[in-house]
């Protein structure tokens, strides 16, 4: 039986994958790095410290890397986030979750104080248990850090009763390497064969159709 729920955040619950991508995309261009805005977004789901190395060579990341990403979290934060929208149903969702007795958590590449605004946007503050950022953990996804915290957190479930809601590749790898399976949804834009190619157990297209599924869901299993 599941008892914790672990969602991401970008691209899971709020839209904000192209924004992110494009962000990152002006970023970049702005120390002279020019990308086609499809290849920047292909890493989004990924931390800065994981995201500049799949684009830039280690010198330069080296380099250059800090500068960049304050000036892309600047950027964000003022041309971007106001412009962040929540999926349709994450509240309702999150009630159905809480009226099943399990507890859940947040685990975000983003920033401690974007995943507070994010919370804001999708009017979901008051239904979390445990939440973990960027700030807490050394290694962004794909590295299991911030999922293995946000269990820790969510205290005394276990990996084998917990599940991740994500929407990338990168959410379903470090999930897997914390002993844990997931669930993916496409509203985040990437390719169903890709998510599945990760590992992920089941697929919907957003928070609102695995709501409308829930009861035939790995959420609902009990055993």
């Amino acid at each position: 039986m599941i008892e914790g729920v672990i969602f991401d955040i970008d691209g899971t619950l709020v839209d904000s994958v192209d924004l992110h991508a494009l962000g990152w995309q002006q970023a970049l261009g702005h120390f002279g790095h020019n990308f086609p805005v499809e290849r920047v977004r292909r890493q989004i789901g990924k931390g800065s410290d994981q995201l500049l190395p799949a684009l830039l060579p280690a010198d330069v990341v080296e380099r250059q890397g800090k500068e960049i990403e304050k000036y892309r979290s600047e950027l964000f934060k003022r041309e971007f986030l106001p412009r962040v929208r929540a999926f349709p149903a994450v509240r309702e969702l999150f009630e159905r979750i809480k009226a099943d007795g399990k507890r859940i958590g947040l685990a975000s590449s983003a920033k401690g104080d974007e995943l507070e605004t994010y919370k804001k946007i999708a009017n979901i503050g008051d239904l979390i248990d445990a939440e973990t950022s960027s700030d807490d953990a050394e290694k962004s996804k794909p590295h299991p850090d911030i999922f293995e915290a946000s269990l820790e957190r969510l205290g005394h479930v276990s990996p084998e009763r917990a599940v991740v809601i994500g929407d990338t590749p990168y959410d379903a790898e470090a999930a897997a390497k914390a002993r844990l399976r997931t669930i993916g949804v496409l509203c985040g834009g990437f390719p169903e064969a890709d998510l599945r190619a990760a590992g992920c157990i089941a697929i919907y297209r957003d928070p609102a159709d695995l709501l409308a599924h829930y009861d035939e869901s790995p959420l609902a299993q009990h055993t």
